[in-house]
């Protein structure tokens, strides 16, 4: 056998095996030796001596077996023989606990006998005598006269509980620490282990809350809501923000619940509020009872005998606010009467119920919709009330101030944005003359019937398509603000000559509208009736362009419509406003410059006249500017002469008519796209000019001088009208006022285009036209030598 307990050095001799002299021991086998635990047991197998090399558990191996082999000296046979080694138990475990320190928080008005805790021990001895253990309070950090710990001392197994005798009291300790030792009952010498409980003690309420400076009767204005009309102060000696501190008020009496209380946690007052608005002439005078108590119940214990077995003798105060400690509560700390006054203010007038108004959309301007009918809900009651009118951004109603009479304004409208599914809102004030003035809003709804006074529409009415020899089709919608009965499906028709055009389908919301097969390239007007769900009918004009597409998924005639014009109403007014300009300034310079003027000759002076410095003379300056595109000189008064000054009005041209003077050659230049003015210079003739001018005439007629600047002089007349004629006929693109369109980038050749043929017609040229010596003047600014010759001459 072997010792568990064995506390001597190893290895030891246990024992002697018997073997036969005429046996040799070939092999052994086993525990202690070839299985665990290993190497635990020796064999000397000539003497047979056993030794132990160390401990053996007997909680693990209450047996060890080996088995020896042995061959006999003589016939060599074979003898197996086991060996048993039996391990005698000791008390060698001391009980351990399941956690090696606990920790539990109460409050300090639990009770004495209360279980607070649970420990738990196990011990691994197998036999009971040696896993029996029990446990016990140690020490007690700290300690203190009016509380004792215990724990169940009866020998157990397992778990050991921890209660308490007396009373807690915060204020001494709110830690306590305690040390629980657990002990078996083994010998010779019992074995034992501790484990650390932490028992934190939670503030108690050892202290009533007290009302304090609380003062008379508290005034309320009647209509107020939702705001603080006093403030609850009380009174209390636990410690500041823990449960037993913190107050809850709670109001008692308020029927109707107008006022609600609410702490603050700051300052443990009671803020009062007015929960529900009070009316003065319903209650001027209320009186409520306001009670206060904290989180957690009041309680207070203390020791009154500290008895040797069971529970100490103690006394205990619950709370006040139970029924039992109510009756007995004399001080009245915790309970606050109020009597709260009703204040009168001017109230705001109290409308009638308003019911909604149903009306067609066809009544008339002033039609009666009702009357708004309002009361002084003060006592007096006898404040006169006006009315007002509020919201009413359609403007479709008027309000008579003193009755409250409310007629239309306007023609009433159900699909007007400001009506929602036909309902149309307005609101009423009613004002009265009190002091505060205070003023009341009532709101009227006018539902306005439904009614087809509305025909459906198109949402485009514009289209391009592509020219093909098949059929090709674009979508047309149709809506129409009225509401169903009087809206769609609508109804499509085609009208006048459309053989290559149709409708399909003919009925619905959105319908095609389908191109025949080799429909020409160009512009197409179709006439379309749309008819609602009732038949009302309108008619609407389409527009489709039809042309060669690169992409026939997406029809884009641009280029076209680029390439042509529309004169449209605007641009013929324009049109004839111009030609009857020109016809009145034409008219007005022949009578400027063609009226006869009688000039008295002195034949006694010199053939010779002077002429300002600053004037411009035969020769000196052969080019008549014009003014460039951004000119903007409207009514621009220009001296010719010392004695005349003409108003000059400039015409819009499509071109820049440049007059160049030369010996021989008149030129005129044009460039499109600029400003020319037309005006009128008339000259001043003097009278030795007239004379050598008659005889200049009759050397030009020879050389037919005259019949060319007359031709010149009706070119540019006739330029100038053909070039606003063309401005015209495509406005805005000549003047350079629009952006640049791109046609196409460089190295790319598009071949689908089509060209369309414009053809401008010349106007006539007729060069018989006498133009007489009035355009001498500027035949002799053009060509002064021609005049030169004719003076010697």
């Amino acid at each position: 056998m072997i010792d568990e307990s064995y506390s001597g050095t190893f290895p030891y001799y246990l024992g002697k095996i018997e073997i036969d002299s005429s046996l040799n021991i070939v092999e052994v086998t086993g525990q202690g030796m070839t299985e665990e635990p290993r190497d635990l047991i020796s064999l000397n197998e000539k003497e047979g001596h056993v030794i132990i090399k160390g401990p053996v558990d007997y909680e693990k191996y209450t047996i060890l077996k080996l088995i020896i082999r042995a061959q006999s000296k003589e016939n060599h046979t074979w003898t197996k023989v086991g060996v048993n080694f039996e391990i005698i138990d000791a008390n060698d475990n001391p009980p351990i606990f399941s956690k090696t320190a606990y920790e539990i928080t109460i409050n300090e008005s639990t009770l004495q006998g209360t279980e607070l805790i649970n420990v738990t021990a196990t011990d691994s001895d197998i036999k009971e005598e040696y896993r029996i253990f029990f446990f016990s309070i140690d020490s007690v950090i700290p300690e203190t006269e009016d509380l004792e710990f215990t724990i169940n001392k009866v020998p157990y197994f397992g778990d050991g509980t921890i209660s308490f005798k007396g009373c807690l009291d915060h204020k001494k300790a709110d830690k306590y620490t305690i040390i629980v030792k657990a002990t078996d009952l083994g010998k010779p010498k019992p074995l034992f282990s501790f484990t650390n409980v932490t028992v934190n003690i939670n503030h108690g309420n050892r202290y009533w809350p007290m009302f304090t400076n609380q003062t008379g009767p508290v005034r309320v204005k009647e209509g107020e809501e939702n705001v603080i009309f006093s403030r609850l102060q009380v009174k209390d000696e636990d410690t500041k923000g823990t449960q037993g501190w913190n107050a809850i008020y709670k109001i008692h009496g308020d029927k109707n619940n107008n006022f609600k209380i609410r702490t603050d946690p700051q300052t443990n007052e009671g803020l009062l509020y007015v929960n529900k608005p009070l009316d003065y002439e319903d209650e001027s005078l209320k009186n409520i009872t306001i009670t206060v108590e904290n989180e957690i119940p009041y309680f207070t214990c203390k020791v009154i005998d500290r008895n040797t077995s069971g529970l100490w003798k103690i006394k205990t105060d619950p709370s006040f606010f139970s029924e039992a400690s109510m009756s007995r509560r004399s001080d009245g700390g915790g309970t606050h009467q109020m009597t709260i006054v009703v204040e009168d203010v001017n109230e705001p007038p109290d409308f009638d119920e308003l019911k909604p108004i149903s009306l067609p959309k066809t009544v008339e301007v002033g039609h009666y919709l009702g009357t708004i009918v309002s009361r002084d809900p003060d006592v007096q009651g006898t404040r006169i009330i006006r009315y007002s009118k509020g919201e009413d951004p359609a403007n479709l109603v008027s309000v008579d101030p003193e009755t409250g009479k409310i007629t239309t304004a306007s023609i009433l409208d159900r699909e007007s944005p400001y009506a929602k599914d036909g309902i149309y809102v307005i609101t009423v004030n009613a004002v009265d003359c009190g002091s505060p003035p205070q003023t009341s809003t009532a709101s009227l709804s006018i539902y306005i019937a439904r009614e087809n006074d509305n025909a459906p529409s198109l949402i485009v009415n514009t289209f391009d398509m592509c020219q093909s020899d098949k059929s090709s089709w674009v979508n047309v919608t149709a809506v129409d603000p009225d509401e169903d009965p009087y809206s769609g499906p609508f109804s499509f028709k085609l009208l006048g000559d459309v053989k290559k055009w149709r409708i399909d389908p003919e009925q619905g919301y959105s319908v095609n509208l389908v191109k025949g097969q080799n429909v020409y390239s160009g512009h197409h007007k179709l006439k379309l009736e749309v008819s609602d769900f009732q038949g009302n009918k309108a008619l609407h004009d389409l527009s489709v362009v039809v042309c060669k597409c690169s992409d026939t998924t997406k029809p884009d005639c641009s280029l076209r419509k680029a390439a042509g014009f529309t004169v449209g109403t605007g641009a013929l007014g324009v049109l004839f406003f111009c030609i009857t300009l020109i016809i009145g300034l034409l008219f007005l310079t022949f009578l400027v410059s063609c009226k006869p003027e009688t000039i008295p000759v002195d034949d006694g002076e010199p053939v010779q006249h002077l002429m300002k410095s600053n004037t411009e003379e035969p020769g000196t300056d052969c080019h008549v500017p014009f003014n460039s595109l951004n000119s903007r000189n409207y009514g621009q008064q220009i001296q010719v002469s010392e004695d005349v000054n003409l108003s000059m009005t400039p015409v819009l041209l499509d071109s820049v008519v440049n007059v160049q003077a030369c010996p021989n050659v008149i030129k005129f230049n044009q460039d499109r796209g600029s400003w020319a003015k037309s005006s009128v210079v008339s000259f001043r003739e003097h009278r030795d000019m007239s004379t050598e001018g008659m005889g200049i005439r009759r050397q030009l007629g020879t050389l037919k001088e005259g019949a060319r600047m007359e031709q010149t002089h009706e070119t540019l007349l006739f330029t100038a009208l053909t070039n606003i004629l063309e401005k015209l006929e495509a406005p805005g693109e000549e003047l350079g006022d629009y952006e640049p369109t791109v046609y196409d980038d460089e190295g790319d050749l598009v071949k689908n285009f089509e060209l369309d043929a414009i053809s401008n017609p010349e106007d006539p040229f007729d060069s018989e036209i006498e133009l007489d010596s009035r355009f001498l003047p500027l035949a002799s600014v053009c060509s002064p030598d021609l005049f030169a010759q004719s003076t010697t001459m």
